[in-house]
């Protein structure tokens, strides 16, 4: 996949090889009671997902490690729930191989392959390879096994239209090429009629000539041009992780962008995060970085409620961050209307002073439009998220959703694993975003001793 990877690596098997043929053998299944509840838990995931335009990109060392064959299956397995699926694959080490069979070596300027016209039929040649092994591995339908009665069809074609890199530092890197244009109205016409659209690293320019692409660029051109919901690479890395090495399940823009001018990110996870940011930046909602060392890490990311990779979030308000001194007259004048009809526990601004910390706000043009705030029980792992508010000029655009996900995101943080509202009036607002109804004993101690029984909140719990 990136340009780090080991020269000389073997032609992958095709997806119909003997290595690759599904065993008859098959796990013991879940306990009738435990399938239930399992189908019951993931039934709201695919009722928001069908119908939704999922990008994934394919590096071509998945293809080396022999993995390829179940994520068609899974693959399959979400066109069948009515998702729409665009596949992107690249052939960084097939090209390596092909080249080292040729005599040549590759050449790289800046992670860049520098394609001379025998790089160029390499690429050509492992892109076709691996199209054609991709087609019979869709074209499967075994019995007993997940792609009987499958009937999946997929299709292919010069959807993507190139320009050269060109000379970059006085070096012309020759055939390597950037994404001018995604034919999306071409693409959607396939999904429209139920295919499964395959793109390759190769693009073709108006001069008839063909270049060969990185596949992370033409993934998240193609995602920002179909206005995809999700763009998916399926990484040889597990994800970003923080200083103590666990995995970040949720990163915002700003969050990415500064991870990426540290150049903290080692080469095979910069060109994925880069690209997945590219991507939340022309308007996709999320970008996912998953491992394909894990079976089955799509359907995990996609089903789990954390994921088991990382995700890159598009951040489409101009400010969506922690709160500071200056905020506080806006925090007032967006809570002291629902404080008057006894909707939020009336603050004083010097209560709000003290605790700015806990706030996060959105800001709209400088101006807030919502807040919430975020108080931690440590030695009970719960937190409370309290005074969520938004401008009722931007109720229903997704402002409360954005402000629970950070302080959310927040309390994770802190290794806070269980999360409570009290609340008079929004009980149902919270109960169709995760919440369940609890009780006061649910409580921490200390909370539960300043609960107002006159006020007979109802407290709604949500597991992180």
């Amino acid at each position: 996949m990136n340009d780090s990877s080991p020269p000389f690596l073997p032609v992958s098997p095709g997806p119909l090889d003997p290595p690759e043929l599904p065993v008859a053998a098959a796990p013991a299944p879940l306990p009738n009671d435990q399938f239930v509840a399992w189908l019951r838990r993931v039934a709201p995931y695919i009722h928001a997902f069908r119908g939704k335009t999922f990008v994934v990109g394919i590096p071509g060392e998945m293809f080396v490690s022999g993995g390829i064959n179940a994520l068609i299956q899974d693959l399959s397995l979400l066109h069948a729930m009515g998702m729409r699926i665009v596949i992107v694959n690249g052939c960084r080490p097939q090209i390596n191989e092909q080249l080292r069979l040729r005599g040549q070596e590759a050449r790289y300027h800046k992670e860049v392959r520098i394609t001379d016209q025998v790089a160029l039929e390499c690429a050509k040649e492992a892109a076709g390879e691996i199209r054609l092994d991709m087609e019979a591995g869709f074209s499967q339908g075994l019995p007993n096994t997940p792609m009987a009665n499958a009937g999946v069809r997929v299709i292919s074609g010069n959807f993507v239209l190139s320009r050269p890199v060109g000379i970059v530092d006085g070096v012309d890197c020759i055939y390597s090429g950037l994404v001018r244009k995604v034919d999306a109205q071409m693409i959607r016409l396939a999904l429209d009629n139920g295919l499964i659209v395959l793109l390759s690293n190769i693009g073709y320019s108006a001069t008839g000539d063909a270049f060969n692409l990185m596949m992370e660029d033409v993934a998240a051109a193609t995602a920002i041009a179909l206005d995809a919901d999700k763009l998916v690479f399926v990484s040889e890395v597990d994800g970003i992780t923080d200083d103590d090495g666990a995995i970040l399940s949720e990163i915002s823009e700003a969050q990415a962008k500064k991870l990426l001018a540290t150049n903290s990110v080692p080469a095979p996870l910069r060109t994925y995060l880069r690209a997945a940011l590219h991507a939340c930046e022309g308007g996709v909602a999320r970008s996912h970085i998953v491992p394909f060392a894990m079976d089955g890490s799509v359907l995990l990311e996609f089903f789990l409620h954390d994921g088991v990779g990382s995700m890159v979030v598009e951040e489409t308000l101009e400010a969506l961050r922690e709160a500071t001194i200056d905020d506080v007259g806006g925090i007032l004048a967006i809570i002291q209307p629902l404080e008057e009809d006894g909707t939020l526990v009336k603050r004083d601004r010097a209560l709000i002073e003290a605790e700015i910390t806990n706030f996060t706000v959105i800001e709209h043009d400088r101006v807030i439009f919502g807040c919430a705030a975020l108080y931690a029980f440590p030695e009970e792992n719960m937190a409370e998220m309290a005074c969520l508010a938004v401008n009722p000029e931007a109720q229903g655009l997704g402002d409360g959703e954005r402000l629970v996900r950070r302080i959310e995101q927040r309390a994770k943080a802190l290794g806070i694993t269980r999360l409570f509202v009290l609340t008079t009036r929004t009980a149902h607002w919270f109960l169709k975003r995760g919440f369940v109804l609890g009780s006061v004993d649910d409580l921490p101690v200390s909370r539960k001793k300043l609960y107002n029984w006159q006020r007979k909140s109802l407290v709604l719990l949500k597991n992180l």
